[in-house]
């Protein structure tokens, strides 16, 4: 492969933010430091104490996209960007246990949600999280109208672009900052470790110690 990757180097893609934070202690638990901090240095590929390993700052969104293509050997995703990417190409053989937080439906304060879904309402939901927004209501047979959006989530019922959110919550604060409650629970999320299907061929012999190394730490949290 052309570019950044090769045999003698291993690439880890992380997003900036809760994941990168959490994932530093597994990586030295892997004897592994990263030299430079994403939120002050303005690289994308940023330098390790191990010459053959560095790390790439990407969206969260790609991270999984970067490991399918082989732009990077492994990366750490949430399984809400997993679920929505698919997972093709992939291997995800760890849980972390890290960035937990829950996917859930909100709505603003006032609005009767159960009554909407028992009358059968046709409702207007706001989310990034397409795919998996859709087989939850499928799933209840509600009927929905999916408006994606890519920020701001909690804006869409205030101004009537929609009747209810599905979005990851961790402390629910920024919802009762908006007047908004979760009125449904669908799914736990917390981040995974996937690694690119042909590096792990190729590589297995520096990834295997790195993946194991994670395991441990992450079974530890």
């Amino acid at each position: 492969m052309n570019g950044l990757n090769n045999d003698s180097q291993l690439i880890l893609a992380l997003s900036k933010g809760r994941i990168f934070d959490d994932t530093m202690p597994l990586l030295e638990a892997a004897g592994i430091r990263v030299l430079e901090n994403p939120e002050t240095s303005r690289k994308l590929i940023l330098p390790t104490n191990d010459p053959n390993v560095r790390v790439i700052i990407v969206r969260a969104s790609d991270v999984p996209t970067y490991v399918q293509y082989g732009a990077a050997d492994f990366g750490v995703a949430g399984k809400d960007v997993l679920l929505e990417h698919g997972g093709e190409g992939l291997y995800q053989p760890i849980d972390l246990n890290i960035a937990a937080c829950r996917m859930s439906v909100a709505v603003q304060a006032g609005f009767d949600y159960e009554k909407a879904v028992h009358q059968g309402a046709r409702l207007r939901v706001a989310t990034k999280f397409v795919h998996t927004a859709r087989e939850h209501f499928a799933a209840k047979g509600v009927h929905v109208d999916l408006i994606k959006l890519y920020g701001s989530m909690e804006l869409a019922p205030l101004v009537g672009l929609s009747d209810a959110i599905v979005d990851l919550v961790s402390t629910g604060s920024t919802l009762r900052a908006n007047n908004l409650v979760e009125v449904e629970h669908i799914m736990e999320i917390s981040s995974r470790l996937v690694v690119n299907q042909a590096a792990l061929k190729l590589k297995r012999a520096r990834l295997q110690p790195i993946i194991e190394a994670f395991e441990r730490a992450s079974q530890s949290k």
